[in-house]
């Protein structure tokens, strides 16, 4: 047939049609009405000369020459589709979606994130900040995790090991265990209580000391307000002294006393077969370079 004659509404309403095995959901879909559909099938059928379909009860039933010609549309359709997406796509600023808890997004990225927009302007980042994992397996996307591995359905990178210790305002004073009575002891829910993170028990058994000589303690369901309490003075806190490194640097937290403890490792994790994604690789290459320098500062 001549391509300047192929009726290709006729060919789409069938496609659909053909797929939900409906008139009724293949008019849904194409937002006109079922009579609309079964006209557009009939002139198809008309012009091909055999019936595409057994028309039943509540029901219709592709037949035998219907079963040709489906696969063959199912393709081409899918085909043009996925054109028309790649061409969209190369119109759009490069988008990568970074997944990472609350906790590092705030304490660790934002602080980052004119950094990384002064180096890669060109690059939409949407930040994913959730205690649920996000499945890197559609899109154009990165996770940063915490844990100590392996990810074997992933491309895995170990950017750090973490530590905890025990942090404060300056403002408290704070300069020996004894002191601590005074003040209150700062913790928070774990998202995953599994992982074995350092617990105020484990620093005291380090610190030579016992729980009985801290303070009261201040609860918090959120890492990054636990943060935000320690730098008010509110209290103490066992913290990763990764996530807090800028605060530590800017002098609104330091470690009056006392030992670090090892905490787990942060891994930046990509989906395997994605190495040739240039904007991902260009993220991926940022963060794993702001890692590096702040390893070899501290």
């Amino acid at each position: 047939m001549n391509r300047r004659l192929l009726p290709l509404s006729q060919l789409r309403a069938f496609e659909v049609a053909a797929r939900h095995r409906s008139f009724k959901r293949a008019a849904e879909e194409l937002a006109v009405t079922p009579a609309a559909i079964s006209h557009q099938v009939r002139e198809l059928e008309e012009l091909l000369g055999v019936a595409l379909f057994d028309r039943r009860t509540r029901q219709v039933v592709p037949t035998a020459a219907a079963e040709v010609l489906y696969p063959v549309l199912r393709q081409g359709f899918d085909a043009i589709g996925e054109a028309l997406d790649t061409l969209r796509e190369r119109t759009r600023p490069a988008s990568v979606t970074l997944s990472c808890t609350p906790a590092f997004a705030s304490q660790w990225l934002l602080p980052r994130l004119a950094d990384f927009h002064a180096a890669h302007p060109d690059i939409d980042l949407h930040i994913h900040a959730s205690e649920a994992t996000l499945a890197l397996s559609r899109g154009a996307c990165l996770a940063i995790r915490y844990g100590m591995g392996p990810y074997p359905d992933h491309e895995s990178v170990e950017l750090a090991q973490d530590t905890f210790a025990l942090v404060a305002s300056p403002r408290l004073g704070l300069a020996r265990v004894e002191d601590l009575k005074a003040v209150r002891h700062v913790v928070f829910d774990w998202y995953c209580p599994s992982l074995g993170l350092p617990t105020w028990p484990q620093w005291c058994q380090a610190a030579g000391c016992s729980l009985a000589e801290l303070g009261p303690s201040l609860s918090f369901s959120d890492e990054s307000h636990a943060v935000q309490a320690t730098i008010a003075g509110q209290g103490v806190a066992l913290l990763s002294q990764t996530l807090i490194r800028a605060e530590l640097e800017r002098g609104v937290l330091h470690v009056p006393f006392g030992p670090s403890l090892p905490g787990l490792r942060y891994h930046l994790l990509m989906p395997r077969g994605q190495s040739d994604h240039a904007e991902l690789e260009r993220v991926a290459a940022w963060l794993r370079e702001a890692f590096a320098n702040e390893m070899a500062v501290g």
